[in-house]
Parts: C-alpha cells; structure tokens; sequence
C-alpha cells in the first residue's frame, strides 16, 4: 500500500519533556527501510510545525496549552484527512496522546466525504478519558479518549469541525492498568469497552485483541483506526515512555495483537505516540515502535 508518515513533534500536552523528539526516534530506527522492505510505498510528509513549550504561556491551569495544542491538532486533522482521501494510509508519529484528537478528526472528516465512519482500538496503559473538571494535572494527553467521543471541553471536543469524531459503542481500549478514580466512573458509565491487564491476563491477548476487531470493525464492515501509547508496553521493553506502568503488554503480546489486527485486514489508519527519547536506552522504545508498525503492516515470521 502506499503509507504516509505525519511526524507530530509534539510535548505540549503532556508533564514531561522528550516526546517532541519521538518521532525523529522511530524514523532513525529504520521506519522507512522496514516498511519499503515489506513492498509498501512510503512518502514521509515530514512534520507538523509545534511551538516550542518555553515560548507560550501555559493558559487555563485545568487544560493547560489550549490553544497551542488545538493549533497542531487541526492541522494534523488536515493533514490526515488529506493522506486518506489520497487513498494513502496515514501513519502518524508521536508526541504526546493530546495529537490523537486532530488525527481522529481528520479520520472522521475524510470518512464523511467517504460515507464510512471509523471504529477506535486505543492501546494504553492510561484511561486517557479526563475533562478540565476531573484531570489531576491539567495536562491535555490525559484527555483525548474523552474529546473524541464527545466529553469534556467544547473547544477540544469540536476540533476539526467534527463532533464527536468517534461513536463509544466503536471504541475499546486495551491494557488499562492504571486509572483515576473519576475515570473509572466515566468508563463504567461510557459505552467502551475496556479490556485492562486482568482481561489479558485471564483470557489471552489473541482472544482480547479479536473481540476488539469485532466491536471497533462492528463486524469487520467499517476501518478501524489503532493508536498506541508506547507504555501499554512493560517498561522492561518498552522503557523510553513518560508515564511507564509496570505489568503491561509483554513484547510478544505486542507483537501478537499487531499480528492479528494485519491479518484482519480492518486497519485504516495509525498513531504512535509517547516514545520519550530522553528516558529511552538505546533507542530500544523506538525500535519496539518500528516493529508494531511493521508488524501491523503486513511483516510475517514467515
């Protein structure tokens, strides 16, 4: 297929420095050459331009670098749009999770034009699912999940033009292990469905991962567009994230899940968010990156 690279430089939304640099780590991993190697065409947009955090004031506490962050979000939302109804599948390159909100808008956009909508698959540690009202930290990568389905701040929540970018009843979240306590009453209450580690644990990431494709494919009759936070991972594997979690997706689960969704053939669209070059060692964070892209991309063991 032909694939798109968006790079998102982008550490606005989270608490940490570093994941400005992600996407610059996954391409030096050898993004380009791996997927060229698996027959896909690859033409790299370059990067999305991202204000740099010490120029810009950090506005409302509760939702902090608003307008910062909805500026890159719409043009992402161009950008993905644009590589869709090219016919093109948009890989885009984290940042921090708050660019999942322009990405998702650019999906729904350009699946109006199509007269498909999109289901979600959102691999995290995080529930991702705060407003301004519940975040403890006012940091915008705590709540993309909720804006896409309609929840939160209405700005952040009509971003592109399009609310909501996502139907819950599309959307499971996988590898939840650590959440807020309002968060959990908001999943509880929400139409996701949350498969968390114990789910893993109990019933196998091939089992997980397949009851997934059903409910965010409905079926396997619309796309499905995959995002994944780089600390679903353990951090044994995956070190070089912001907010690593113990007790997360071994590197063969990960592989596993990216192995099934390719053969599912539902993929539309996908992110990779919160590589963190800074707390990585040797660039491993980014390397575990280019190979779930890979793996989901069609790379088969044989």
């Amino acid at each position: 297929m032909d694939v798109a690279i968006i790079g998102v430089p982008m550490d606005l939304g989270g608490r940490r420095r570093g994941t400005d640099m992600g996407p610059s780590a996954i391409r030096y991993a050898g993004l380009h050459k791996e997927l060229a190697e698996i027959g896909h065409r690859v033409v790299d947009r370059g990067d999305i331009p991202v204000a740099i955090r010490e120029t810009r004031e950090v506005g409302d506490e509760r939702i902090k670098y608003l307008a910062e962050v909805m500026a890159v979000c719409e043009e992402l939302a161009n950008w993905v749009e644009g590589a869709l109804l090219e016919s093109m599948m948009p890989v885009v390159l984290g940042g921090d999770h708050s660019i999942a909100v322009g990405t998702m808008a650019g999906v729904a956009r350009a699946g109006m034009a199509r007269g498909v909508s999109s289901g979600v698959i959102w691999f995290d540690a995080h529930g991702d699912f705060n407003t301004p009202e519940t975040s403890p930290s006012g940091s915008i990568f705590g709540m993309p999940l909720a804006a896409i389905v309609g929840r939160g701040d209405d700005r952040l929540v009509a971003c592109g033009g399009v609310a909501p970018k996502v139907n819950e009843e599309n959307v499971v979240l996988i590898g939840a292990r650590d959440l807020d306590r309002f968060e959990k009453q908001a999943l509880r209450n929400s139409g996701i469905r949350v498969f968390s580690m114990k789910d893993i644990d109990e019933h196998g990431i091939a089992a997980v991962i397949r009851n997934a494709i059903d409910i965010a494919s409905a079926g396997g009759s619309r796309p499905v567009h995959v995002t994944i936070d780089m600390d679903v991972i353990d951090p044994m594997y995956a070190p070089g994230v912001g907010t690593p979690e113990t007790g997360g997706l071994t590197y063969r689960e990960a592989h596993l899940a990216m192995e099934v969704l390719a053969e599912s053939q539902v993929l539309g669209s996908l992110e990779v968010v919160e590589v963190n070059p800074i707390l990585d060692q040797g660039n491993r964070t980014a390397g575990l990156a280019v190979g779930l892209i890979s793996s989901v991309l069609g790379k088969v063991i044989i």
